[in-house]
């Protein structure tokens, strides 16, 4: 399993100096020995772009996932967080950047491995997946 974590928007580096380490940790945790993926945290205008350009939506986003082809290197994808983002939701809920970083990843991940929320029955299964594996970095329930 090999977690590469990119930081392209020094931001994420001033406000968490261990963003890195939490992010491999939560990939970790979630990947459970399945593949690998490349983590980008980077700004707003960057997962804007992105978000405009593969998903055809204006305007950044929190987490992005983009799977990969299948791969000898047995990658599953990449993920991209936009740190401004991420950094107004954690204020409104009340929450620690590294506990959201974490969740996001942790999501992202799991959009890589196949799961989506986009009916009532798969985002209960997703967000159950969630819950657990937060629950194993000592990080309360988002959903509470």
């Amino acid at each position: 399993m090999t977690i590469d974590v990119e930081i392209e928007d020094e931001a994420w580096s001033r406000a968490l100096p261990d963003a890195e380490a939490l992010a491999v940790k939560a990939a970790t945790a979630a990947l459970d020995g399945d593949g690998g993926v490349v983590i980008l945290l980077t700004d707003d205008d960057t997962v804007a772009d992105l978000n405009i350009r593969f998903r055809d939506k204006a305007g950044p986003t929190n987490v992005l996932s983009f799977p990969a082809p299948e791969n000898p290197e047995g990658s599953l994808g990449d993920i991209a967080l936009a740190y401004g983002v991420c950094a107004r939701e954690a204020e409104e809920q009340g929450k620690p950047l590294a506990h959201h970083l974490q969740h996001l990843v942790t999501h992202g991940v799991l959009h890589l491995l196949g799961y989506d929320h986009l009916v009532d029955d798969e985002a209960e299964e997703m967000e159950a997946l969630e819950r657990r594996i937060l629950a194993g970095l000592d990080i309360p329930d988002p959903y509470a």
